[in-house]
C-alpha cells in the first residue's frame, strides 16, 4: 500500500514521464533498462522509458496537440521552427528519423533536408 506522501511522489512524476512517452510500472515489475524512482527509502514507482523511434511519435503527436492542427497543416516558417527544434532534441539521430517528420509534416525528405541545411548555412 502507498502512503499519501508516496502518491504525491508519483503524481508530480507523471507529466514528465507522459511527456518523454514513458509508462509507469510497480516497481516489482521493473524489467532491466527501467528506471526505479525512491521516495524517503523505499522503491516507489518503476518509470520504463520508450524506444527512441517511439519517442519520436510522441514528440510529434504532442507538437500537433500543442499546435492545434495536423503539423501538415501549418505554414513554411512553422514546419521549419519545428524542424529546428527536433534537431536540437535529437530527433534525426533516430532510425528513419528524416522520413518519420516529413511525413508528419507533409513535406519531402529532401525539404526536411533543405531546411537543416538551410539553418546551418545562416
Amino acid at each position: 500500500m502507498t502512503g499519501a506522501g508516496e502518491d504525491a511522489f508519483i503524481a508530480a512524476v507523471k507529466p514528465l514521464v507522459d511527456a518523454m512517452g514513458g509508462e509507469m510500472v510497480p516497481p516489482d515489475e521493473a524489467g532491466a533498462d527501467d528506471v526505479v524512482l525512491s521516495w524517503e527509502g523505499a522503491a516507489a514507482v518503476a518509470v520504463r522509458l520508450p524506444q527512441l523511434a517511439d519517442s519520436l511519435d510522441h514528440i510529434l503527436a504532442a507538437l500537433e496537440r500543442r499546435k492545434g492542427m495536423p503539423l501538415a497543416d501549418l505554414d513554411r516558417r512553422a514546419k521549419q521552427e519545428i524542424v529546428r527544434g527536433l534537431e536540437a532534441r535529437g530527433a534525426f539521430a533516430v532510425r528513419h528519423g528524416v522520413e518519420t517528420v516529413a511525413s508528419a509534416l507533409g513535406v519531402s525528405r529532401f525539404t526536411v533536408y533543405n531546411y537543416l541545411n538551410r539553418d546551418k548555412g545562416a
